[in-house]
């Protein structure tokens, strides 16, 4: 589904658009017997490369039809541009300002989420997945703290059969979550339903792998905020005959964050041979269950509203697709940031402590000034009372000790009301309820 033209025709406009102020773009269409087969814009932020030392270029607006030698030559275009300009790499999809997934420009991007694609070449699949191991670990190692970030945790692993954490029943297959010190020491201590004590090692779980994600809590120096950024790895391997194994089960070709490198276009025109012809049915399957899950066993119903999006888009259902992709535009995404913000908090006010009180604070001083900036009305007035409410409480408290009853209190009431307000929209447009109410009762 495209975008609105009077959108697409600002953000290509540098005398229209804010971002040109800082950067510079190029765009490009690869054609055929006057047809237009595939787009891409090409990004040279000035202000983001000054301030992170990189020589980077971000890609924006991709869409292709279905021919993998369309979207190669497409960005071969863009690849020459960036490297003529100076830089070696180029990263997307990105929007001109933010977080662009479904090609929305959005102020207020609630994490940092980075997908990297991973093939690993060995002779047998058990040493594919012990090279991974050694590649997680590594990982961990060499981020797990820096002046502006810390690990907060990684996936890695499913589990062989139902166990409890702590109070938490899992359920077998799920995938192993892991403290970065659990990870560095190798082995995590459950229970199996009955209360026996079970171990799971690091090597263990390489047996499989699941979804391989780590997750940090980021400083932002330059927007005095704290956000969450997550590296999440799509790793196959690849046997000596050439064939391509997805170590999580699933070859997938549907991700919306992809990291491209001038390299990396052999790799994806190779796993492109290996896609099943029910690809698109197996990944709505997979989405479906993630949408079952945020509306009924953990509700999240921003979460639910994005994996809807891409499930109608995918399966033809334009309508209720433009609707979900109007509710992440500008002004009410800033209430999906609370999500992140409720997240910070719980990273901070831990026995461990990963950032200070005053980080938190000016934190959440700078969600409150958006808010005030993008919302108006009833809205506005219940979540800043409540921001500014919780905000109170939390500079009375020592970070490290928990949350007090009180902070947990209105830390629900600002969940409850960005849940409201998504289900409240959702709902309201009868296809999109009949879909929710038939994927909670797993008809």
């Amino acid at each position: 589904m495209p975008p609105l033209v009077g959108g697409m025709r600002s953000s290509l406009n540098p005398k229209l658009h804010p971002s040109y102020k800082n950067a510079d773009a190029a765009f490009f269409i690869t054609e055929a017997d006057g047809d237009v087969l595939a787009r891409v814009g090409v990004i040279h932020n000035h202000r983001h490369n000054a301030f992170t030392k990189t020589k980077k270029a971000f890609f924006c607006f991709f869409e292709s039809v279905d021919d993998t030698q369309a979207a190669a030559a497409l960005f071969d275009a863009g690849f020459d541009w960036a490297k003529n300009r100076g830089l070696n790499m180029v990263i997307g999809p990105r929007g001109l300002i933010g977080s662009a997934a479904q090609s929305k420009i959005q102020r207020y991007p609630g994490d940092a989420d980075y997908f990297e694609r991973v093939n690993i070449i060995a002779n047998t699949k058990k040493e594919a997945c012990s090279i991974l191991a050694d590649i997680m670990r590594e990982r961990v190692e060499e981020t797990r703290k820096g002046p502006t970030y810390e690990m907060i945790e990684i996936k890695f692993g499913s589990y062989p059969q139902d166990v409890r954490r702590g109070e938490e029943l899992i359920k077998s297959g799920s995938p192993i979550s892991w403290k970065p010190s659990e990870a560095l020491a190798g082995v995590i201590e459950v229970n199996v339903v009955d209360g026996d004590p079970l171990k799971i090692t690091w090597e263990d779980a390489s047996l499989d792998p699941g979804w391989c994600k780590l997750d940090w809590v980021v400083a932002d120096p330059v927007h005095e905020v704290l956000v969450n950024a997550s590296n999440m790895l799509d790793v196959t391997w690849q046997a000596p005959d050439g064939g391509i194994t997805p170590l999580d089960g699933y070859l997938d070709p549907y991700f919306q964050e992809v990291y491209l490198e001038a390299e990396s276009i052999p790799l994806f025109t190779k796993l492109a041979k290996h896609v099943s012809a029910d690809a698109l049915d197996d990944y709505v399957l997979a989405l479906e269950k993630e949408v079952k899950k945020y509306i009924s066993k953990t509700p999240n119903f921003g979460k639910a509203a994005r994996r809807m999006y891409n499930i109608f888009r995918l399966t033809g259902r334009y309508e209720a697709a433009a609707y979900i992709r109007e509710l992440f535009d500008e002004p009410t995404t800033v209430l999906y940031q609370v999500w992140s913000l409720i997240r910070t908090i719980d990273d901070t006010f831990t026995d461990d402590p990963r950032f200070s009180k005053d980080e938190l604070l000016n934190h959440m001083d700078k969600l409150i000034t958006n808010v005030i900036e993008a919302l108006e009305g009833a809205e506005e007035v219940e979540v800043v009372r409540l921001l500014l409410r919780l905000r109170d409480i939390l500079s009375r408290e020592e970070s490290g000790k928990g949350l007090s009853p009180q902070a947990e209190a209105v830390w629900s009431e600002l969940i409850n009301i960005v849940n409201n307000f998504f289900y409240e929209k959702l709902t309201a447009i009868p296809d999109i309820k009949g879909y929710m109410d038939e994927i909670a009762g797993g008809k």
